[in-house]
């Protein structure tokens, strides 16, 4: 069995459980977001990204994925322009998409929901020269562990 639980510390809340993704609109709502774009590459993180929209229902604004391993310039500007009308962010994936949701996150002031499906340390830290981290770390522990046993 693995164990759940919460850690709040000052500027970041992390979530850690089993099945923690299907309740990402609670964290949603908790930070009162109404329009939360949704950042992921393409592939499998837009599978997830996809289904993450339907999680958040109205209070998603849509699905961006097209964040890129190290954050190219022309992504980064993409991912600015799609955040235009947004009052948040959801990371769903590595550090590609948290990378680019960190970006997006300083230019337009927005807070970011971290769902991780790696160890890349992304989203707990305010590396990548913005000094930005994600204000929730939701930690899906059956997709860590499904994730790691793939190695």
């Amino acid at each position: 069995m693995v164990a759940s639980f919460v850690h709040d510390i000052q500027g970041q809340r992390v979530v850690f459980a089993p099945g923690a993704v299907a309740r990402v609109a609670d964290e949603a709502a908790r930070l009162d977001l109404n329009r939360a774009l949704v950042i992921a590459t393409p592939g499998s993180g837009a599978r997830l990204g996809s289904r993450i929209v339907d999680i958040l229902g109205p209070r998603a604004a849509g699905l961006h994925a097209q964040a890129a391993l190290h954050v190219p310039k022309a992504v980064a500007e993409a991912g600015v322009a799609a955040g235009r009308g947004a009052d948040g962010l959801i990371a769903a994936g590595g550090g590609a998409a948290i990378g680019l949701a960190k970006i997006i996150a300083r230019d337009l002031g927005l807070p970011i929901i971290a769902v991780p499906t790696t160890y890349s340390g992304s989203e707990a830290t305010a590396i990548w020269a913005i000094g930005r981290r994600p204000a929730v770390a939701r930690l899906d522990a059956s997709r860590l562990a499904s994730h790691s046993s793939r190695r």
